[in-house]
């Protein structure tokens, strides 16, 4: 006969620590990354409708790269609430200013699903600016995304 389809179960799900250093990285294909690993796309027992994705956290995101000039023409929008409140900032100043995770944390967010699943694995991404965070207790293993592939390094 047939076999039957697996769905895993909260009780079943065994979340795992992945530090991933941001260094050098192309901002598009380390979100695309992440996003995969945050909603446990990368695993066989991937279910849609559970959180089984893994806690992520992403180091030097100050120090990501954008290929082409998208550092220089890429512009961020959001909007005051107000009339004509439409705001706008281009990557470079985002970067270079107080909260540069927010280039990573904004690219990953929007490659999440929306609703109340993707607000709940958004929430197991950590992205630090610098080299330092505060998960050692974890032991985070290590992932070099450079090495997958050529082109997630923007330095070839």
């Amino acid at each position: 006969m047939f076999a039957k389809t697996f769905s895993a179960k909260s009780a079943d799900i065994a979340k795992k620590w992945v530090l991933i250093d941001a260094e050098g990285l192309v901002v598009g294909r380390l979100a695309a990354i992440v996003a995969t690993r945050l909603r446990g796309k990368h695993k066989a027992s991937y279910t849609p409708h559970v959180d089984d994705g893994d806690n992520i956290i992403v180091v030097n995101a100050e120090k990501v790269v954008f290929t082409g000039r998208k550092r220089d023409q890429k512009v961020y929008y959001h909007h005051s609430g107000y009339i004509g409140g439409i705001k706008e900032r281009s990557a470079k100043s985002i970067l270079e200013g107080r909260y540069p995770e927010r280039i990573v944390e904004k690219a990953v967010q929007r490659m999440l699903p929306r609703g109340p699943l993707g607000r709940k694995q958004f929430g197991n991404l950590r992205v630090y600016g610098g080299p330092d965070h505060p998960h050692a207790a974890q032991s985070p293993e290590v992932l070099d995304i450079a090495t997958l592939n050529v082109k997630n390094s923007g330095n070839r």
